[in-house]
């Protein structure tokens, strides 16, 4: 069986600059947790794996392996931060946590095996009081993890 994987160039489409000759993906998670006082949200951005260990393939029918994953997701949080709507109107929001869980953070946390999914857990602080209200009334009840990647077809 041949799956699609996004390989260690992976890059998020909130960070400023735009790879070239990169193909666009998209991933969608549900918003696990909302702080109505302080405008966040919280969840998974993006699960590698699941708790046991299976490897998690997205609706596209690819994957992100978790050490290219953490590459990506420092980038972002060092050259970004940024939330956008829908992969559009960017500044609405800003980041405010992020963690990749791995199995070694897991471990060095207490975490024991088969507990954690491996994969970005991410929060942000809402700015924007369009956006805002759309995720109150949970018209927006999803995060999601776009970019630029370069696929590369791998057996598994």
């Amino acid at each position: 069986m041949r799956e699609r994987g996004v390989s260690k160039d992976a890059a998020f489409a909130i960070c400023t600059a735009a790879l070239q000759k990169r193909q666009p993906f998209e991933w969608r998670v549900n918003i696990t947790k909302v702080d109505q006082d302080q405008r966040l949200v919280f969840g998974w951005l993006y699960q590698s794996t699941e708790a046991n260990g299976t490897r998690v393939i997205d609706h596209s029918g690819e994957f992100i392996e978790t050490p290219e994953l953490e590459k990506a997701a420092y980038t972002y949080v060092e050259k970004s931060r940024e939330a956008s709507r829908m992969h559009k109107d960017f500044g609405i929001g800003t980041l405010v946590e992020s963690v990749v869980f791995t199995k070694e953070k897991c471990q060095a946390l207490g975490i024991p095996d088969g507990i954690m999914p491996e994969g970005l857990w991410v929060g942000f602080r809402v700015h924007d009081d369009g956006v805002w209200a759309e995720v109150k009334t949970g018209k927006l009840r999803m995060l999601s993890l776009g970019g630029n990647a370069r696929r590369v077809a791998v057996e598994v």
